[in-house]
């Protein structure tokens, strides 16, 4: 067997007195060989101590110093005041003076990020201005398309503030009381009354606040499963009345009032141009 005459010397790394690597601080590689540094340019500019140059210092230090460099446009300079302060520390071993902060970072930090509230210049739903359809005047003949007395005819008798239609059967004729009933659920039709002579002042949304019953106690309701119904106050039967003789006397006041009266009565329906047998006109 031939021996090689002189061995060929290996490479050793580095190490300390404890036997760690030691790693050369001022250089920089590539990861994994995707072209991607381990380092950014701001770490390397720390790690390799560019800043105790004197040359870097003197570059900053004319920066500083120029005051007649302008930017695009005139920029108001802001009074900067010093992030840190001396303070006066006491002992002998502690170097008699120490730089801390003028404004402390917050003790606690929120756990969740709360969305923050932009203030808009918005009005309330209760600033909107209301519009009504010129179709719906008061003294017009709708027909409710919704709610408990659909396909009824129905007189409007006022509007409201709140964007909301003040209806009437009258109560006699069809049943349906002083109801407020929204415009998008009713339909227009091309008969009208007379009510220029009445008002409805006392007549408005806060009359028809609804009022709330005292809570029970539940445990001993338990078994009850009746629900009490508030009967109407006098004050809201009185309004009825009064409303109702004031629409009805529009009535007598048209010319066909006999025939408005069961045209009230009768209820909304399609039909294939037969008139039924129980309504005869």
């Amino acid at each position: 067997m031939s021996t090689p005459s002189a061995k060929t010397p290996t490479k050793t790394a580095a190490t300390t007195a404890t036997g760690k690597k030691v790693i050369n601080s001022h250089s920089n590689r590539t990861l994994n060989n995707n072209g991607l540094m381990r380092f950014s340019r701001g770490r390397m500019f720390h790690r390799r101590a560019l800043y105790r140059i004197s040359k870097w210092k003197t570059d900053q230090a004319k920066l500083k110093g120029d005051k007649t460099k302008k930017t695009a446009g005139s920029i108001k300079k802001k009074k900067t005041t010093s992030a840190l302060k001396k303070k006066p520390i006491g002992g002998d071993r502690n170097g008699k003076e120490r730089l801390v902060r003028t404004k402390r970072f917050p003790r606690f930090y929120p756990t969740e990020e709360r969305p923050k509230k932009f203030s808009v210049k918005r009005k309330r739903f209760g600033d909107h201005p209301r519009r009504f359809r010129s179709t719906l005047t008061p003294g017009t003949v709708v027909i409710l398309v919704a709610g408990k007395h659909a396909g009824k005819r129905v007189v409007v008798v006022k509007h409201l503030s709140s964007g909301l239609l003040l209806v009437t059967g009258p109560h006699k004729l069809n049943g349906v009381p002083l109801r407020r009933v929204n415009q998008i659920y009713v339909i227009a039709t091309s008969t009208k009354l007379d009510l220029s002579s009445a008002k409805f002042d006392n007549l408005d949304d806060k009359f028809f606040k609804r009022v709330r019953p005292a809570k029970k106690n539940a445990e001993k309701d338990i078994f009850d499963s009746k629900k009490e119904k508030t009967p109407l106050s006098a004050e809201r039967r009185e309004a009825q009345r009064t409303t109702d003789v004031a629409v009805l006397n529009a009535i007598k006041a048209h010319a066909d009032s006999r025939l408005l009266r069961r045209y009230l009565k009768s209820r909304f329906q399609l039909w294939n141009g037969v008139l039924p047998h129980k309504l005869k006109f």
